[in-house]
This record gives structure tokens, sequence and C-alpha cells, in this order.
């Protein structure tokens, strides 16, 4: 038996910032949003947000891909995010890569293919 779906989950201390930093920031679009369960999308990709966390920091293997990096740069931070690593391309990788963490403690990646 396969999957129906699959969900990255995310775990937030206020479901209400959580919810509006991710559409705010990466565009993401409602599915379902209540006080300890809520969830967004991306085309088929979904990011469920998990309430009651403490906002401790969270490692996450969450990745977005965008056109211009350095722009979702400029939206993390007026949001609230933190930029914990600037984007910049590494050798033999086709990617310029950042990290980022949420003001859920939630942290992640974003990156601009460059091929």
């Amino acid at each position: 038996m396969r999957p129906e779906k699959v969900k990255f989950m995310l775990l937030a201390a206020d479901m209400k910032r959580a919810v509006r930093f991710y559409k705010d920031v990466f565009g993401l679009d409602d599915i379902f949003v209540s006080e300890f369960w809520s969830e967004l999308s991306f085309g088929n990709a979904i990011i469920a947000f998990h309430g009651g966390h403490d906002g401790s920091i969270n490692t996450t293997g969450l990745s977005f891909q965008f056109e211009d990096v350095f722009d979702t740069v400029e939206r993390i931070e007026k949001a609230g995010g933190i930029i914990l690593e600037l984007p910049a391309q590494r050798e033999g990788e086709p990617i310029i890569l950042g990290r980022y963490r949420d003001p859920e403690g939630n942290e992640g990646f974003i990156t601009q293919y460059v091929g």
C-alpha cells in the first residue's frame, strides 16, 4: 500500500505567527488552519504545523528553492526570521545555499539553482 500524501511537519509555539511567516515569506497556501494543527501547501508539497512547541531550536531538513535566494533573505528577516548562514555557492555544487531559523525555532535551508 502506498501513502496518500507526504507531509513535512514543523513545530509551532504560536500557530498564527507560524502560518503567517510561511505564507508571507514562502507564499504557501492554506489547506487547514487551527490552533493545534495546520497545513499549508505549495503544489503537492504539504507543510504541517503541530502546536504546543516551546520555541526551542528544531533542526529540520526542510529546503525551499527560489529564483532569487537573496530576495528571500530579506523576506525572512522582515517577517521575524533569522539568517543563520548567508547564501553562498559551495565548490562543486550547482546551488547557492543558505540557512534560516523561523520565529518558532525551526531551522531550514534556502537555495537558488545556478546549474
